[in-house]
């Protein structure tokens, strides 16, 4: 069953509003802290430079690699959707290879597992009916198996079953691996890391100011920080938000029309 972490509890918008009235507030008491730092004058520089230069460096390098791990296990979720449509699609089209009344069996169990899994991507973060959904998915799978596995006891049907059993091993398979790429998020760790080191880099740049600031460029720099940190988030959400799987999902619900 996917579960969230208490991170991603926390809506990404909300968050990411958080951390950047925290960066400008940590910006604000680097200013205030040098102000009041009667053994560092205003115009003394002497190594803050490089150590706020390494600071927002490392603070590049590290939003960098959080979108990149967090853009790629979404390309990961879109491709599995694809794969998953596609093997549906062909152990429904293998199900016509048996006569009229077989047929009608699969097609019967294969329209039910496809409203499940419609159902289980519609159910969002609504833990309780995604852990229903999975259930009932598993459910069909052994019904649909098992129809598999008695008629490929039958000598007549071993040629046709021989062709359905490959498909709908793919087909169970393939959620296994849809379900597991669903609870591979950023781990907490690295977010909270992301954070810290914006925290940081924000304070050291208010500091290194010797007591000055333009509120323009700071809110700036923490806008277009947090709008970095929200894509983040929100790629890393694929149940909630604005980059949604809404489109590609379609190739699921698409698979309807096999049954008119």
């Amino acid at each position: 069953m996917i579960k969230f972490s208490f991170l991603s509890t926390i809506p990404s918008f909300l968050l990411t509003l958080i951390v950047m009235a925290v960066m400008v507030s940590c910006l604000w008491l680097g200013i205030r802290i040098r102000k009041k730092h009667k053994g560092a004058p205003e115009n003394d520089d002497s190594g803050l430079g490089a150590i706020e230069g390494s600071m927002l460096g490392l603070l590049a390098l590290l939003l960098g690699f959080t979108f990149s791990l967090s853009n790629s296990r979404y390309d990961s979720r879109l491709k599995i959707v694809v794969e998953e449509a596609n093997d549906i699609g062909t152990a429904i089209l293998r199900a016509d290879l048996y006569p009229d009344s077989v047929r009608n069996l699969f097609r019967t169990e294969f329209e039910r597992y496809v409203d499940t899994r419609i159902a289980y991507f519609d159910a969002g973060k609504d833990l309780a009916k995604v852990a229903e959904m999975i259930d009932s998915t598993t459910a069909i799978q052994n019904r649909i198996w098992n129809i598999a596995a008695t008629l490929g006891r039958d000598r007549d049907n071993l040629h046709r079953t021989s062709q359905m059993i490959p498909a709908l091993n793919a087909m169970i398979d393939v959620t296994t691996t849809r379900l597991a790429l669903g609870k591979a998020k950023v781990p907490d760790l690295i977010i909270l890391l992301l954070f810290m080191l914006c925290f940081t880099s924000s304070f050291m740049l208010g500091y290194s100011r010797g007591g000055k600031n333009d509120w323009i460029v700071t809110i700036i720099f923490a806008l277009m920080i947090g709008i970095t940190i929200y894509t983040i988030l929100d790629l890393d959400r694929s149940r909630s938000g604005v980059i949604t799987m809404d489109q590609v999902n379609d190739n699921i619900r698409a698979l309807k029309s096999m049954f008119k």
